[in-house]
């Protein structure tokens, strides 16, 4: 993605199969030339105290630190062999290209070149190098003495790479993505080069005293999301890795993005299909779509107005002679010359500008779009029906699939009713059990003692309780589920609620010696709701709370605050936790969790379903926080009647352990 190698791999390679080599011996002579940069490093960092000397000048430092001179000149003058080697290599690469690829373009656009065989150009394309060449070395010198001296060397060079980085979506959309259009790559790279310019080049200049450096420190606009060294949030990474995974980030996913909604041109399909698939045809059939023709001599003329004669006259017999045949000067060029010729002005004025002159000199035109696509038209009909074959047989699938999925919901909706009717039948039957059992032992028996007839009847009236409590939960979820609940909707102080259900708790807790520490605000924290439902939930949650806490010993804290537009209202107990497999199944109904404390009642395992339910339809939500042998912590967060009204949607349920 480097202009340089860009330039040399790409532009300047005339045989794809010097790639065979190049594939494994750049990178070995890129290893091989950083393994010197190891010990050098390892010894500046040994030798000076981070921070103390620049890592950029080890090279310099460490010899001049041993009084050897003669080894930092030495090292001075191979630096400078190769910082001048690299900008010479690196101008003339950048030169080539904005000659090629703008400004040569440009003067074709304007007609400034003329066409045919008239003068050379090769003094016009020198000119325009040239001008290109002092223009970037006036640019970099720009760049130091505003930024540069506040960034250390490979600081630099750093930024430039993020910034190299942002053309590889685009490049490998076009090899490798027939659906991309140019909107794409346009839009991905736009929007990678502003999130570039905006998390490191903008910073630099800041840094360097040319711009204020309030958006570094407070962000744009005095939003912390938007500060360039964290933007939306990301903290952690050092500023070249921040600035990287955003930008590539937005850069790939405004490409994708766009091309959700955009259409590929004529062109755009012919384009693609020959760079996605470029082994599909043979050498030389790319030049069959010319319809004109061109003699030798009209070819030997226009490469010399851009190469010269010497090397327009050396090209065409290097193809005479690997093609095996005679080119007299009135010979017609055929369409493996034609393409030569082209090949061998994209390298000297881009591969744009080449069809362009090309075009000019081959008598007649280029095939139209039109014509090329009338070549394909009878496949394109083909794939286009194919393609419509297979819309509607993933329409079957989809409508197969959803069937099978409501099918398979009506099936676990049936399991579901007939395991709701058989444990609440269960449920029933216990408590009804227990009572028929102590009557009639009382009407058979009326010579009992008072003290057992007086517990056979404490048994009686506490499971005719448990059954009527029961009965109430199971209609109220039943109600709450099939929408016929009815609601109060008021203005209600929280405060209230929480002391309703600590007093009817007060007896309870009291009996079990457990502690009830209560901590309300002083202000009210209003709500819009219903005033009794709230308040069984408090109560679901405190008795809750009271059955795994060991008497004596146990400890629960109710607390009530308010926060950012929520009112959060915590019941936490010291019993012995819930374990993590257990958490998930809290609010299922008729759900009973092991660790309550021995002899205290079961409950119907349908509270916490209920209070769930009863918070959700408030707009709010139950978080679960526990570990075992560390207690457990419900909280239900409310909305204020302030921010949001009564919520219509379930409200989610959250575990943390």
């Amino acid at each position: 993605l480097l202009p340089r190698q860009f330039q040399v791999a790409v532009v300047e390679n005339v045989n794809e199969r010097h790639l065979n080599k190049a594939i494994w011996l750049f990178p070995l002579y890129l290893f091989a030339i950083n393994i010197f940069v190891l010990p050098i490093a390892l010894g500046g960092l040994m030798h000076f105290p981070q921070g103390t000397i620049d890592a950029d000048t080890f090279v310099l430092t460490l010899p001049m630190a041993e009084q050897k001179t003669w080894l930092a000149l030495l090292a001075f003058v191979g630096g400078l062999s190769a910082a001048t080697g690299m900008v010479i290599v690196e101008t003339i690469a950048l030169a080539t290209m904005v000659g090629n690829e703008l400004v040569l373009p440009v003067l074709l656009r304007l007609r400034l070149l003329g066409s045919g065989a008239q003068r050379e150009l090769g003094g016009i394309l020198l000119g325009v190098r040239r001008a290109t060449i002092v223009v970037v070395l006036l640019l970099g010198y720009a760049y130091f003495r505003l930024i540069g001296e506040s960034y250390a060397l490979v600081t630099i060079g750093l930024v430039s790479f993020v910034a190299a980085a942002q053309f590889a979506p685009a490049i490998f959309a076009g090899i490798y993505w027939r659906g991309a259009t140019r909107i794409d790559a346009m839009t991905g790279l736009l929007t990678g080069f502003i999130v570039w310019g905006y998390t490191l080049l903008l910073p630099g200049f800041a840094r360097s005293g040319w711009i204020p450096d309030a958006f570094v420190i407070d962000g744009l606009f005095g939003l912390s999301a938007l500060k360039p060294y964290a933007l939306f949030g990301l903290t952690g990474l050092d500023p070249i890795s921040h600035a990287s995974f955003w930008s590539l980030l937005l850069n790939a996913g405004s490409l994708v993005a766009v091309s959700l909604f955009s259409r590929q041109s004529v062109l755009e399909r012919v384009q693609a299909a020959t760079f996605a698939d470029p082994y599909r045809e043979e050498a030389g059939e790319a030049a069959g779509f010319w319809a004109g023709t061109a003699t030798v001599s009209e070819l030997r003329a226009l490469l010399a107005r851009f190469l010269g004669e010497a090397q327009a006259e050396r090209a065409l017999s290097d193809f005479a002679f690997a093609n095996g045949v005679e080119l007299s000067e009135d010979a017609e060029a055929n369409p493996a010359l034609v393409e030569q010729v082209e090949r061998l002005l994209s390298g000297a004025i881009g591969s744009a500008s080449a069809r362009v002159m090309v075009a000019s000199t081959v008598r007649g035109e280029a095939l139209s779009i039109d014509k090329v696509m009338s070549i394909v038209d009878e496949t394109s009909k083909v794939m286009e029906y194919s393609r419509r074959l297979e819309e509607k047989s993933k329409e079957l699938e989809a409508a197969t699939r959803e069937l099978k999925q409501a099918n398979d919901r009506l099936k676990e909706l049936d399991r579901l009713k007939d395991e709701f009717v058989a444990t609440v039948s269960h449920e029933l039957r216990t408590p009804l059990t227990s009572i028929r059992a102590f009557s009639e032992i009382l009407q058979q028996d009326p010579d009992l003692e008072a003290t057992q007839r007086q517990e056979f009847l404490d048994i009686i009236v506490k499971e005719t309780e448990r059954l009527t409590r029961l009965i109430n939960e199971v209609l109220d979820l039943a109600k709450i589920e099939a929408g016929s609940m009815e609601w109060r909707s008021e203005q209600v102080d929280l405060r209230e609620p929480a002391k309703t259900a600590a007093s009817s708790m007060s007896q309870l807790y009291s009996d079990s010696e457990i502690a009830l520490d209560i901590a309300l605000p002083e202000s009210p924290v209003w709500v819009r709701g219903d005033r009794d439902r709230l308040t069984q939930v408090l109560m679901n949650l405190l008795s809750n709370a009271e059955k795994f806490c060991e008497p004596k010993l146990g400890r629960v804290a109710l607390k009530l605050d308010y926060t950012d537009g929520r009112a959060r209202l915590q019941v936490a107990d010291n019993g012995p936790g819930i374990a993590p497999d257990q958490i998930g199944r809290l609010f299922e109904k008729f759900q009973q969790l092991e660790g309550a404390q021995s002899g205290k009642r079961a409950g119907t395992g349908l509270g916490l379903a209920i209070s769930q339910r009863i918070v959700s339809h408030h707009g709010g939500r139950i978080h679960v926080a526990s570990a075992k042998g560390e207690g457990t912590t419900f909280t239900v967060e409310l909305p204020s009647s302030e921010s949001a009204g009564i919520a219509s949607t379930q409200g989610g349920i959250e575990a943390q352990h």
